[in-house]
């Protein structure tokens, strides 16, 4: 499914929010390691699941020293929610349990649900240069927990972009955005992901849906929202105010962030690890299942 660039059905000067999202709160990730050693922040932490349901975790990963990055992240589980492999530079082979394998490569995205229960691996197939990404974990509504595992790979062809008069680039990971649609989109958790690459000067606006929580990252430059600065390397959690339709973003310099936003699920969040449930006997189950070697079988 190649897709070209595509111009958006809103022109800059038609405002599409009537009412933006302040900033509530600025969030400093933290220096954290997973995997064989990889190094990486993790920007949104368990503490911040409920307030923004339904995501349950970010991870931000950059370095040009393969010492960082070149163990990768061997054979681990994985039961109840999505990941999300965002890959900004670097090349990493995935492979699991349910006979899926795909290489990730520079601007392309690897969506997995690990459902019921699989078991993969990410493996970096390159030993000198820049790695760079993001990781977001999606969580699945309880009567999804169980599904069977899916997982598809987007070449950064593949995924839907545009630019705006203003010369705003935007690719629609997940969602919607000024009439353009993503790549994946979900039913229950109605996630939007989108890469936001702005010019010095230049302003967006996305609608959001309200009482759906949302976040910005910015991981080159610094921004505005509502007046309020976003330097690199914050997460800006947006206020979930009455009224408010969008968030509007103006960058002084360049800047390049990560607008995610979702419908909150409501449900309870029981994490151990690797696993997502709902109860602590799901959580038991799960265990048992991963140690009896049922966890990743096929069916």
């Amino acid at each position: 499914m190649a897709t070209s660039v595509q111009q958006p059905t809103q022109p800059d000067s038609t405002p599409s929010v009537e009412h933006a999202r302040t900033v509530e709160r600025l969030i400093t990730g933290q220096a954290t390691s997973d995997g064989a050693g990889v190094k990486l922040t993790r920007v949104l932490t368990q503490n911040l699941q409920h307030r923004l349901d339904p995501f349950l975790m970010l991870d931000a990963f950059g370095s040009d020293q393969a010492d960082d990055y070149i163990a990768g992240f061997p054979d681990h589980p994985h039961r109840g929610f999505e990941t999300i492999t965002y890959m900004v530079a670097g090349r990493m082979l995935h492979r699991d349990s349910a006979g899926h394998e795909g290489l990730l490569e520079n601007g392309g995205v690897q969506w997995m649900t690990a459902g019921r229960g699989v078991i993969h691996s990410e493996i970096p197939q390159q030993e000198e240069g820049l790695m760079e990404g993001f990781q977001l974990w999606l969580n699945l509504p309880r009567q999804d927990k169980m599904n069977a595992p899916w997982y598809r790979d987007f070449k950064n062809a593949d995924l839907p972009k545009y630019l705006t008069d203003a010369g705003v680039a935007v690719t629609v990971i997940a969602g919607e955005s000024h009439g353009v649609t993503g790549a994946v989109t979900r039913g229950g958790t109605q996630p939007l992901y989108l890469d936001v690459h702005l010019p010095a000067g230049a302003r967006f606006a996305q609608a959001l849906a309200p009482g759906h929580n949302a976040f910005v990252y910015v991981y080159r430059g610094e921004v505005a929202i509502a007046g309020q600065a976003v330097p690199q390397q914050r997460m800006a959690i947006l206020a979930n105010e009455p009224g408010a339709d969008g968030v509007v973003i103006e960058a002084g310099s360049d800047a390049k962030l990560l607008i995610v936003a979702g419908k909150p699920l409501k449900e309870p969040i029981v994490q151990y690890g690797p696993f997502v449930m709902n109860t602590q006997e799901e959580i038991y189950q799960a265990l048992s299942d991963f140690r009896d070697g049922r966890l990743g079988e096929r069916r």
